[in-house]
């Protein structure tokens, strides 16, 4: 089992499923079921990360169904979330999925360089609804989430993930590149969207430029000085998908990815995604989105400021834009036009409502 490391994989749409998993990964999966004290009826893949080494499968046990997860990240990463979803459960009684122990008492199994473990699978779960209520409904657990998280200090030999120190490095990268746009543009100049992109880059490139003044000017470095347990833990991906409604209320999963950090990351990236999503950045949501975070885990007007600042950076079109740099022949075309066009039709809305909501704080 050892001796065998897990790599990422090719997928062939033509002859492999949506859920293709190679059989030597299957086969070391098999192994380390061995290693539970459950017994397993059946196995189903629910999801894949192919390019990155990683799996997930449903499990039907003698003992209920069961999440069995193969991380792609490193074993020192990995036993660092471990540890931050062992916290959570045992410490602070959240809702996120319990970890099953093997026959000798461990979290996890390490096999083919990569960490496995077993899960509670919370059934039923239900996405809130695409609403503003499901909306502050996700904010909230989200809140309580970081709240929970607070105090988490990771087990021996966990690498330490933290993106706390990071926001001004983040921010400069995020200039850098768009100059790598423009250049990119300029040398595939007759791709249908590099037009597209020229005429915009000066724009959101000022824009980069602006958020960086703000971060330099803000309260950011007092506010990290508290350090990473002080704030706690970002989940880095939560959305629609990983916040679902169970019968005691929201359950938050998928933890593999998270992070210290300050909270408002995950809260700004939740905000702009949806804003993104109505193609238009809505006072009202984006109000009282914030309130219900702030019910769960009550944000200060220093942090209240660089939620303002996050939220000024380009993040949507970064977002979108960065996959020029990978294949810029095939990501030129007409569809990242109209992406482009769209992106810069939403910005508008923007602004007017950031500048109605930015003194909101000052009066709390």
């Amino acid at each position: 089992m050892e001796n065998q490391i897990i790599i990422p994989w090719e997928v062939d749409e033509l002859t492999h499923g949506e859920f293709y998993v190679p059989d030597y990964i299957n086969d070391i999966g098999l192994e380390v079921l061995t290693q539970y004290d459950l017994k397993v009826n059946s196995m189903q893949v629910i999801t894949t990360k192919p390019d990155k080494g990683g799996a997930i499968w449903k499990l039907e046990t003698d003992d209920g169904p069961k999440s069995f997860k193969l991380l792609h990240r490193r074993p020192t990463r990995s036993i660092f979330s471990l540890g931050a979803q062992r916290y959570l459960v045992d410490i602070k009684n959240a809702r996120v999925p319990g970890i099953i122990t093997t026959k000798s008492g461990e979290d996890y199994i390490q096999a083919g360089g990569k960490l496995w473990f077993v899960a509670e699978w919370i059934e039923p779960l239900t996405p809130v609804t695409k609403d503003l209520e499901g909306a502050k409904q996700l904010c909230y657990a989200l809140g309580e989430f970081h709240r929970l998280s607070q105090g988490y200090v990771p087990p021996a030999g966990a690498e330490i993930a933290s993106r706390l120190y990071k926001w001004p490095k983040s921010y400069e990268k995020i200039l850098t590149k768009m100059d790598w746009f423009r250049n990119i543009a300029i040398a595939y100049s007759s791709m249908p969207a590099s037009q597209e992109l020229l005429n915009v880059i000066d724009l959101f490139e000022e824009q980069a430029k602006r958020s960086i003044e703000a971060l330099n000017q803000s309260k950011y470095l007092e506010l990290v000085k508290l350090g990473n347990t002080n704030w706690g833990l970002v989940h880095q991906d939560y959305g629609w998908s990983n916040g679902q409604m169970g019968q005691n209320g929201m359950w938050i999963i998928d933890l593999d990815g998270v992070a210290y950090d300050l909270p408002i990351r995950d809260l700004r990236k939740l905000i702009t995604g949806t804003m993104a999503d109505l193609f238009r950045w809505d006072v009202t949501w984006m109000r009282e989105m914030i309130q219900a975070y702030h019910e769960a885990n009550p944000i200060s007007l220093e942090l209240y400021d660089i939620l303002m600042i996050d939220m000024s950076l380009p993040n949507e079109f970064y977002k979108n834009v960065k996959e020029v740099l990978y294949e810029p022949e095939i990501f030129l075309n007409e569809t990242t036009s109209q992406l482009i066009r769209t992106i810069v039709d939403t910005d508008q809305s923007k602004w007017p409502a950031l500048e109605e909501i930015q003194n909101d704080w000052r009066n709390k």
